[in-house]
């Protein structure tokens, strides 16, 4: 089996994509409001702060960054994902179950990225943003409903045209 290396630092700063098995799905948005509360209920635990978070249909970017104390983003996300899980299945969404028990629903791993430096926090942020745009969803960031992207806006970090221009990627990742 492979060991996968993940980088725990303890305080530190990650950029994360997480993804369900079913790429052509649009759960996540259909059930934002869970995924929000399920956030919420794991955040009560771990306290950790979100920088930028962006739920498409089939997948959420999330850069955030982790108490003093706790480097535990794993146990994390497996919480938000279980508990995402048994209120969507409570609420009768058909979710297929695996023979040890766990849910046909989310990739079972993700994908982690450390953060090492302001600009490659900002890199991280900027791709979160720009991403329902890269996937065609909308023309502009700020048609984009299902992101903090608005909360900075108000805080004055982001212009509510950024990214208007969107001919040029930018070199935001994978085309």
């Amino acid at each position: 089996m492979v060991q996968y290396r993940r980088n725990f630092v303890t305080g530190g700063a990650y950029f994360f994509r997480v993804t369900l098995v079913d790429r052509r799905s649009n759960l996540l948005i259909q059930h934002v409001d869970v995924l929000r509360k399920s956030l919420k209920k794991v955040q009560q635990h771990h306290p950790f702060e979100i920088v930028a978070w962006l739920v498409l249909p089939d997948h959420i970017h999330a850069v955030w960054t982790s108490p003093k104390d706790d480097r535990d983003y794993s146990g994390c996300w497996r919480a938000i994902k279980s508990h995402f899980v048994r209120i969507v299945k409570k609420i009768g969404v058909p979710i297929t179950m695996r023979a040890d028990g766990s849910a046909i629903l989310w990739q079972r791993r993700f994908w982690e990225h450390t953060i090492r430096n302001d600009d490659d926090l900002r890199r991280c942020v900027d791709y979160c943003y720009i991403n329902p745009v890269k996937h065609g969803l909308v023309k502009a960031v700020v048609d984009w409903p299902y992101s903090s992207f608005h909360r900075d806006v108000k805080r004055g970090i982001y212009p509510s045209d950024w990214a208007g221009d969107t001919q040029d990627n930018g070199g935001y990742g994978e085309p």
